[in-house]
This record gives C-alpha cells, sequence and structure tokens, in this order.
C-alpha cells in the first residue's frame, strides 16, 4: 500500500538542520537508480546513458543483495520539463522494502507529497532549490526534515581547486553558487541529508572525490551521502573513512555485478566502520 504523506508537521522551526550528539550510527549502502524514458541507465558525467535494465527488476535484485536503501532518480527530468515518472516509483516501491529516496523535476512541496505518496520515504531536490531556496524550507515543515534530501551535484572550479560550483540541470548549467557554501546554506534551511555528487568523477570508477566529501561534511551537521565515482569496495571504505560520508551511493559496480550492497557492508565493517550486519 502506498505510503501517505505527513498531514502536518512534526515540528516548525528555521533552523532545522541541528548537530546531535547522538552515537553514530551504522553506514547505509544505496544503490543508486538514474531513470530516463523509464530505463534504469548509467552514464559518465551524466553523458553517453547506456541502458542497465528495467527500475523494478533492478530495485528488486539490490534489495535482495543487501541494500540499505535504494535512490531513484529521474535525471532529465529537469531538463526536459517533465514531470517525475510516478508510474515506475509506485512499480519500484511495490518491490523493494527498504527505504526509498525519489527525487527528479521536484519544483514544489506538491510534487513532493505525490511522490511520498507513491511510496517514497524520502525526496530529493536540486535544480529548484537553487533556483528557489526556500523551497527547502517549505517541503522540511511540511513533511518533516528526515523526508528533504537535497542532492547537489558539484564541478571543481578550474581555477580554485579547493572550491566546487554547483550545477543544476542534470549537471547542464552552472548554479553560479559554490557548492560547499550551498550544503551549508541547504542544511539551515532545513535539508535532512545532502546527496552529493562529484561531477568530474560520476561514471569514471576513479574513486570519490575525498576533499569534496570533507570539504561537505565538515561544513554541515546532517548527513552526506557520498556519490560518483565508486570503482569498488576500497572506494566505498575510503568515503567513509577519509571523507567522512555517512553513506555512500553507487550504480556502475552494482548495475554491472561488479560486486553486492551486501559485500559492500561487510567490507566497511572489516575495515572498522559501523555497518548494518549481513
Amino acid at each position: 500500500m502506498p505510503k501517505i504523506a505527513l498531514a502536518s508537521p512534526p515540528f516548525r522551526c528555521k533552523n532545522i538542520a541541528m548537530k546531535t550528539t547522538t552515537p553514530r550510527t551504522a553506514v547505509r549502502v544505496i544503490p543508486c537508480l538514474d531513470i530516463d524514458d523509464g530505463r534504469v541507465v548509467k552514464g559518465v558525467r551524466f553523458q553517453n546513458l547506456r541502458d542497465s535494465g528495467d527500475p523494478a527488476e533492478v530495485a528488486r535484485l539490490h534489495t535482495q543483495n543487501g541494500a540499505d536503501e535504494i535512490a531513484f532518480l529521474d535525471i532529465t527530468a529537469t531538463h526536459h520539463r517533465r514531470d517525475t515518472l510516478i508510474d515506475i516509483l509506485r512499480q519500484v516501491a511495490a518491490q523493494c522494502f527498504v527505504p526509498l529516496t525519489a527525487g527528479g523535476g521536484v519544483r514544489s512541496a506538491e510534487d513532493m507529497r505525490k511522490l511520498l505518496n507513491a511510496g517514497a520515504d524520502k525526496v530529493s531536490v536540486n535544480s529548484a532549490a537553487l533556483a528557489r531556496p526556500e523551497l527547502i524550507e517549505e517541503c522540511a515543515l511540511r513533511f518533516g526534515a528526515q523526508c528533504v534530501v537535497v542532492a547537489i551535484d558539484a564541478r571543481r572550479r578550474p581555477d580554485a581547486p579547493d572550491q566546487w560550483d554547483a550545477l543544476t540541470h542534470g549537471g547542464r548549467r552552472s548554479a553560479e553558487r559554490e557548492a560547499v557554501a550551498w550544503a551549508r546554506h541547504a542544511a539551515a534551511l532545513g535539508a535532512g541529508e545532502i546527496l552529493l555528487t562529484s561531477f568530474d568523477r560520476d561514471g569514471t570508477r576513479s574513486g570519490f572525490d575525498i576533499p569534496l566529501l570533507r570539504a561537505v561534511t565538515a561544513a554541515v551537521s546532517v548527513p552526506v551521502i557520498a556519490s560518483g565515482g565508486a570503482g569498488g569496495l576500497a572506494d566505498l571504505v575510503a568515503a567513509v573513512r577519509d571523507g567522512g560520508a555517512s553513506a555512500v551511493l553507487a550504480a556502475s559496480i552494482f548495475h554491472d555485478r561488479d560486486t553486492t550492497p551486501l559485500r559492500a557492508r561487510r567490507a566497511l565493517a572489516a575495515a572498522g566502520l559501523p555497518a548494518r550486519p549481513g
């Protein structure tokens, strides 16, 4: 049965993102289903997309193989001004019994409500939030900060190696905002998590951008999901151990069956990092 979005927020406050002294929770391993025209796809730096299967089938496989969560992102919804594929989300949610994050083309709290009602546990916002940051606060106040994931696609500035541009429209445009500063602002507005993707590393399997991860995890008190560049289990470990990530997201290594989420969790545990037993 589809989940029903909260009718009223659990709390109301301006600065929803707050530091916590609770013990560190298990690192989450999150396969990512990038959706284009109803299919799971994967490319390099958001280009040259190749087909990776049916969303419901891929989601079911990753769930069976130990995923802690699954991210479902319609990667061209904003660019083509299409609504998020609600029907596909319902199909995925019906077969995926782990938390599900959905996003792509979300422009309003009403868009977020539709995704939550279709089966999402959390909703990702990106381009629309950069254009109108108040969207983050509106969604957090209506549904709770725990439902709001702010996705940041970051590209390293060639003239400033310790700074990154935040990108919009699937990496096609610069938002004219520095990514670390934007992450800090998004958290202050009510983002419950930051989904941080390195545009430079996306699909390259060359490892996560550790300096980028360090900069953002140091700037915010909310969980940061590392994305972009995973080539193997060692990269997942490095994102947490060296970059400070609270979760690791990957696509190619799971879709191509190089490894599984269960093996990733075991690698994290073997490195002395908190991970769900398996």
